[in-house]
């Protein structure tokens, strides 16, 4: 099994960071794993976006032309990797930064309202987190578990106060993208 996925966005929207807890998550669940950060050079504002590849057995390359899994966090973003999903794939969209339907039909798509739900959170950086835990519902490459246990094992110590509020994001994102009801 290999899967790869592909998180991009604007810089400040923390797509680096939900990257490499996807990435984390997998190396603790004893998966191979490569993660490779890619951004413009005016970081906030700027685009970014990051390959996670994930596998049973040795990668044969890091780079990744047609991902089975995208996030998109906003327009541009969207405009770019909806034409370069595989065939049967998802895609995950940040509904509050996107104004246009999906134009391919061969893909599993769905429009979250992630900056909305982040702010019903309490703050709209765990964005990333929303959109993260909305993949997971489509595209189950680790469970919702896996991934909340390496932000605890992995979030750096002047973040640790933020845990709840992360894993809270994570599971709303993953409930909203399920179709699951949650108060």
């Amino acid at each position: 099994m290999q899967k790869e996925i592909l998180i991009a966005g604007f810089g400040g929207q923390g797509i680096l960071f939900a990257g490499q807890v996807l990435a984390y998550a997998a190396m603790d669940a004893g998966k191979v794993v490569t993660w490779i950060p890619s951004y413009g050079p005016e970081m906030r504002g700027g685009t970014a976006n990051c390959t996670v590849v994930i596998a049973d057995e040795e990668i044969g390359s890091p780079w990744v032309l047609h991902p089975m899994a995208v996030i998109a966090m906003n327009l541009p973003s969207f405009n770019k990797y909806e034409p370069l999903v595989q065939p049967r794939g998802a895609l995950v969209v940040n509904q509050n930064m996107v104004d246009r339907p999906a134009r391919r039909t061969d893909l599993t798509t769905v429009f979250i309202p992630g900056n909305e739900i982040a702010e019903e959170i309490g703050d709209r950086r765990l964005l990333n987190m929303v959109m993260l835990g909305s993949l997971l519902a489509v595209f189950p490459v680790l469970r919702l578990d896996e991934v909340k246990a390496a932000l605890q094992a992995h979030l750096p110590e002047k973040h640790k106060r933020l845990l709840a509020q992360n894993v809270a994001a994570l599971e709303r994102g993953y409930a909203q993208a399920a179709g699951i009801t949650v108060p």
